[in-house]
């Protein structure tokens, strides 16, 4: 169904200032507009359609989720550029008529799905439950459920539906035409005991229902058919390139998808830049036009290694949102997407309070400035209003000196930080709570090592206790931190750092923390003092 923004009420001026907007969905739609310009198009009723693509052979994983949410980015951007007067679609394309390979790692009843090997991914059981048709119908379903969650308008495209309604027919006819010209493209790429099977055109055949990789002995373009070889009972079997009864090789698939399609763009990984290459040539072989794209750099999880949707390693979507909100998640889509990064636990606090902080910026940025800001992409240029007392961080660290195990405990530390506040009057900071307490139980307690101060840390711990109980009521955060300044120069820390270091793994059982004038501002001065007590009686060393 084409899409029409919010867009197209916008004033002229904001999409003047996104013809300068350095942003790189700016920079990406600019292509679009460009290729309409290009086709002499313009503004006379083409629709723009925008591409993401999926292969359901594993769970849907978080670079999924990446690329939808990064393609979304860029289509605001374009709506933004062309004021509202080009219709765009963004559809999701799932690769559900591939042959499985080989078994993932992260499912159950794997040897279930041995006995399925080279069949459709959706003519395979779900070997989850018996929910779903097909191992392919329970993965798409996994990923849309993702996708409504976040709110994104797009078309979801089965490739089984797609081949076997005929979508795909036109092309399919026009690749047997220019086979010779496919296979010149392709051949040259191939060692020689694969060049010696390569068709463009795998066969589902018709007795095991398997995606099967053979040569094609015969072609009849005026026939629409090939003719092969069945490898289980050796005879010829003449079948039809349409109506599904064959699927097109990986390169030549994504070639016929954007000619039939229409598709103006579509993004992709590092590791498909040959196959972008390839494609792009055999679509114009096919007479289309190959879509503007983007290759953007491939996470990796905590060990730096590539995550696989069939391996299971790095984040999933579903762990991310246990600890972090959703907008956190965008924006670290968002962040240099063709800079490689490491997608692991660790990174989602720091995630969650740069999202915090582009969003308290934005309200008092200058137009050109706010098109520039994550949050104005990740909320298609509407930001909520947000007002927060306090950092994530800053948060985790309050849970893990409180030990509190539930948001009213750590609510009622909150008030005295910012009395009369509620969650009501917060909603995000009481989200923020939610996800304090989920990350603090399952991956900052369990790390906690306290240490015992040594005699130089011990006479400064007892001296900012001291100092910090001079303070007057209501001493600043930023009063405060000039206080544990001062006691850690008095006492020649050299360098600096390494007073606030004995602070965090002494007081917090960790190597890094707060803004520490902060902590003390929000924790309590008598409590701050109370738990520097309790270090210097050596109370805290093996907890955790």
């Amino acid at each position: 169904m084409p899409h029409q923004s919010r867009s197209d009420r916008l004033a002229p001026t904001l999409a003047a200032l996104a013809q300068d907007a350095r942003a790189w969905p700016f920079e990406e739609a600019r292509k679009v507009v460009k290729r309409l310009e290009k086709a002499k198009a313009g503004d006379t009723g083409r629709t723009v359609l925008f591409e993401t693509g999926y292969g359901p052979s594993g769970l849907p994983h978080i670079g999924t989720f990446g690329e939808v949410a990064r393609t979304a980015m860029i289509r605001h951007a374009f709506e933004v550029l062309t004021e509202g007067r080009v219709q765009t679609r963004l559809v999701c394309f799932s690769d559900d008529l591939d042959g499985l390979r080989k078994v993932p790692d992260n499912v159950p009843n794997r040897d279930m799905l041995k006995a399925h090997i080279d069949k459709p991914l959706s003519a395979i059981p779900d070997p989850f439950s018996n929910e779903y048709p097909s191992f392919a119908a329970h993965n798409n379903a996994r990923l849309r459920r993702f996708l409504d969650q976040f709110g994104f308008t797009y078309e979801f495209y089965s490739a089984t539906e797609c081949y076997r309604a005929g979508r795909l027919d036109t092309a399919l006819l026009r690749m047997l035409e220019v086979y010779d010209q496919v296979m010149d493209i392709i051949l040259p790429t191939l060692g020689p005991e694969r060049r010696a099977t390569y068709s463009p055109f795998l066969p589902i055949s018709p007795t095991t229902g398997k995606v099967l990789q053979v040569p094609m002995i015969e072609r009849n373009p005026k026939k629409g058919t090939v003719v092969y070889v069945d490898p289980d009972t050796g005879k010829k079997v003449e079948s039809p390139v349409t109506g599904g009864h064959v699927k097109a090789q990986w390169k030549a698939d994504w070639a016929t998808r954007w000619t039939a399609l229409g598709v103006d763009y579509e993004m992709c990984g590092k590791d498909l830049t040959d196959s972008v290459t390839l494609s792009s040539r055999i679509c114009r072989a096919l007479g289309g036009t190959p879509p503007e794209n983007m290759i953007y750099e491939l996470f990796l999880d905590q060990n730096g290694a590539k995550i696989s949707k069939s391996k299971g390693n790095g984040l999933t979507i579903e762990e991310w949102l246990t600890y972090a909100s959703p907008e956190s998640l965008s924006l670290f889509m968002f962040q240099k997407p063709r800079a490689a990064k490491r997608l692991y636990f660790d990174v989602i606090p720091k995630a969650v309070d740069e999202y915090l902080a582009y969003l308290a910026a934005y309200p008092g940025e200058e137009p050109k400035a706010q098109l520039e800001n994550p949050a104005w992409h990740i909320h298609t240029g509407h930001p909520p209003a947000a007002e927060l007392p306090i950092s994530f961080a800053l948060l985790l660290n309050l849970v893990s000196v409180s030990n509190a195990e539930d948001k009213a405990t750590l609510w009622g530390f909150l008030r005295k930080y910012a009395p009369g506040a509620t969650p009501e009057q917060y909603p995000i900071l009481d989200h923020l709570v939610g996800y304090a307490l989920a990350y603090y139980r399952d991956f900052v307690k369990p790390e906690k090592t306290y240490r015992l101060p040594t005699d130089m840390e011990r006479k400064a711990l007892q001296e900012l206790s001291d100092e910090l109980g001079k303070a007057p009521q209501g001493t600043s955060a930023e009063d405060l931190q000039n206080i544990v300044y001062a006691v850690g120069k008095a006492h020649a820390f050299e360098p600096l750092r390494a007073w606030f270091a004995a602070l965090y793994e002494v007081l917090l059982g960790q190597s890094q923390g707060p803004r520490f004038g902060g902590f003390v501002e929000l924790y309590g001065v008598e409590q701050t003092r109370a738990l520097i007590g309790k270090a210097l009686a050596g109370e805290l060393v093996g907890k955790g």
